[in-house]
């Protein structure tokens, strides 16, 4: 029996040893899936759950941890204090390097504060989700609800709006670069709306400093927007760090309005096993899958989906 088990003993250890092997070779060969072969965590904005995420953050990072994911952005702060969110992610075994953080309420508050926060989760980067918007945008919204309100004040905004925010990007970046806390912007559609010969994307990129601002491409909306998304990031090679993973359906028409068909990565339009690689060759470091409603299934099954299909993409 003894003899027996060290034979099975061996057998093990040999098959161990083979896989080692030929995972190791897969990688060097770049035939393994790419988060492997990066080792780059597939990471999950937790936007993607939903507003009841924050209700129980808790049993909600213990369910995302359960997938796969080993590291989340954060919305916000979901209603709760920088040291609850510590303890749940520490709890589940997640890390948080990345957090949309408002202009308004946010970036034009207590800077000092701000950082401290962030550096008690291990916060890295303060991406601003949207754009600082000015008075005049704000009225024109007026009497309009909802989304629709939203859209309002994005189609008001001017180049010089634009011009405006990029300023007010740098002058929070030079702050918080002082903390070990870089700041990004983070794109929809409504960005590539014409402003003359150019856009306000093109303008945030063209009139903030490299050494102080970086961006998340929502490759997602960038589809929406008739933008191949893999060019436009290399042609703004190393301007964009972060990514958001996100799909549209191939119904998705050309807007700059916030509207897109969504649906869970990998069954959509976009070509992974160009995209993920592409993007990491021109910067993109830090990967977040999101998804927009409406959803044909439970937010955490289409969160299981992602995850899945990209832990299988070989690029």
């Amino acid at each position: 029996m003894r003899q027996t088990l060290q034979l099975h003993r061996r057998s093990f250890l040999a098959a161990a040893g083979a896989a080692l092997v030929s995972g190791q070779a897969q990688a060097q060969s770049g035939t393994a899936p790419f988060f492997q072969r990066t080792g780059l965590p597939i990471g999950l904005q937790l936007y993607t759950l939903g507003p009841d995420a924050g209700k129980d953050l808790e049993a909600t990072l213990a369910a995302v941890a359960g997938i796969g994911y080993r590291d989340v952005e954060l919305p916000g702060f979901m209603g709760h204090t920088p040291a609850e969110i510590r303890a749940a992610l520490d709890k589940a075994g997640l890390t948080c390097r990345s957090a949309h953080i408002q202009p308004r309420g946010g970036f034009d508050g207590d800077l000092a504060r701000l950082a401290d926060d962030l550096a008690t989760i291990g916060v890295k980067h303060a991406v601003a989700p949207s754009p600082y918007v000015p008075d005049h945008a704000r009225k024109a919204a007026e009497g309009v609800a909802g989304v629709d309100a939203y859209r309002t004040m994005m189609g008001a905004l001017t180049a010089n709006d634009w011009k405006m925010n990029a300023e007010f990007l740098n002058a929070k970046a030079a702050v918080l670069k002082r903390s070990g806390i870089a700041v990004g912007y983070h794109n929809h559609n409504f960005e590539f709306a014409p402003q003359g010969a150019t856009n306000g994307l093109e303008i945030l990129l063209a009139n903030t400093d490299p050494a102080l601002v970086t961006f998340e491409a929502d490759v997602g909306w960038m589809a929406a927007a008739g933008v191949d998304p893999l060019a436009f990031i290399q042609k703004h090679r190393g301007r964009f760090t972060l990514m958001h993973v996100k799909d549209v359906k191939a119904t998705t028409k050309t807007n700059y309005e916030l509207r897109m068909d969504p649906t869970e990565v990998g069954s959509g339009r976009l070509d992974w096993g160009r995209l993920l690689p592409g993007a990491h060759a021109a910067g993109v470091r830090n990967f977040y899958v999101e998804q927009e409603p409406p959803f044909e299934r439970p937010r955490i099954e289409a969160a299981k989906i992602c995850h899945d299909f990209l832990a299988r993409v070989t690029a």
